[in-house]
């Protein structure tokens, strides 16, 4: 069965960096694109980050350009968003999602940004 373990959250203070990963397995991980999103209490999920199979396309949200680089390692099945210049409206839980071939989602990780 599909699988994802999101890692890599925590408490950082703004200007602050933070790198989630997301471990994937039950499915051939290379064959497909893979997302982050995040969530606030009372607010829809948001895509922040999304790249396809061979990494060769990403997009980001508006939002987080410049700021958060996702990036892929298809040998260890392992999807990337590494963080920087944090603010505090980056605050969210942060979720893994396999986006083609049926979408699944990771447990999420959460992500505080406070000074």
């Amino acid at each position: 069965q599909v699988q994802l373990v999101e890692s890599g959250g925590g408490l950082v203070q703004p200007g602050g960096s933070l790198r989630l990963s997301c471990a994937a397995s039950g499915f051939t991980f290379a064959l497909h694109t893979m997302s982050w999103y995040r969530q606030t209490p009372g607010k829809e999920r948001e895509l922040v980050a999304r790249i396809t199979s061979a990494g060769g396309y990403t997009i980001y949200a508006d939002s987080v350009k410049g700021r958060f680089t996702i990036s892929r390692d298809n040998a260890k099945n392992t999807v990337l968003l590494e963080m920087n210049n944090l603010k505090l409206e980056d605050t969210a839980v942060y979720y893994c999602s396999k986006t083609t071939g049926g979408q699944y989602w990771g447990q999420g990780t959460q992500v505080t940004v406070s000074s």
